[in-house]
């Protein structure tokens, strides 16, 4: 079974690795880090990842994997890229994301019609591409599954591996890892965050989210879509 793990300069290395540990623990699996070129790859923070196949060298994916991070703007606009998944997607079993990993299959067109997550920041972008954005941590509609910021893509991983196999199996590999979430804090997400906390974030964030806004409207008009949304205009 071929996963092909989409690698782009600043991604958010959480969004890939922690799927990517998942997915080592499981029977039978291939794991394709695929990126334009054969040099390293620097995610958002500075660490540095090998792709294993260029875009053009990459087999066809059974699992098709696109991570989220700030890099994630400059791929709305990417033709190479966004063929890429298109042609990739057309024989996947599965075509998923994790964080803003769903606004790139979103600019492709890949999830127009289908409900997505995103990371919570970025989930309304999401319904500029036709796509009805869930809350959820993870999304299964079809043969699309989505999970949100960073984090869940663990709990993204494990629920693609019951799909995959089977519960017994994702369990296990649960077991394995000693997945058994325990935060110290109740900040984890705006729902249960201080709100001061969570005003302060997006006040924060708001140049990058001005531009994701754009970026995205940007990439949905080129696909002739006429959603609207007021956020950000």
């Amino acid at each position: 079974m071929n996963i092909v793990m989409l690698l782009y300069p600043r991604l958010t290395q959480l969004d890939l690795t922690g799927p990517f540990e998942v997915f080592t623990r499981l029977p039978d699996v291939k794991i394709i880090l695929a990126a334009k070129s054969l040099d390293p790859v620097t995610d958002s923070g500075g660490l540095r990842l090998l792709p294993t196949h260029t875009l053009a060298e990459a087999p066809q994916a059974d699992i098709l994997f696109v991570p989220g991070g700030p890099g994630q703007l400059h791929l709305m606009d990417d033709a190479v890229t966004l063929d890429f998944l298109r042609a990739q997607a057309v024989a996947a079993r599965y075509v998923t994301s994790v964080c803003t990993g769903s606004l790139v299959l979103a600019a492709a067109g890949l999830l127009t019609g289908y409900r997505a997550t995103c990371h919570w920041m970025s989930l309304d972008q999401l319904a500029l591409f036709g796509c009805t954005p869930s809350s959820e941590r993870v999304v299964v509609d079809g043969n699309r599954v989505t999970g949100g910021g960073v984090t869940s893509g663990i709990d993204f991983a494990l629920q693609l591996a019951a799909l995959l196999f089977d519960q017994d199996r994702a369990e296990r590999t649960q077991l394995s890892m000693e997945y058994n979430p325990a935060p110290p804090f109740s900040s984890g997400h705006p729902n249960s965050a201080d709100p001061a906390m969570v005003e302060a974030m997006r006040a924060r964030a708001s140049g990058l989210q001005q531009k994701r806004w754009e970026a995205a409207r940007t990439a949905a008009a080129r696909l002739g879509l006429a959603v609207s949304s007021d956020k950000n205009s």
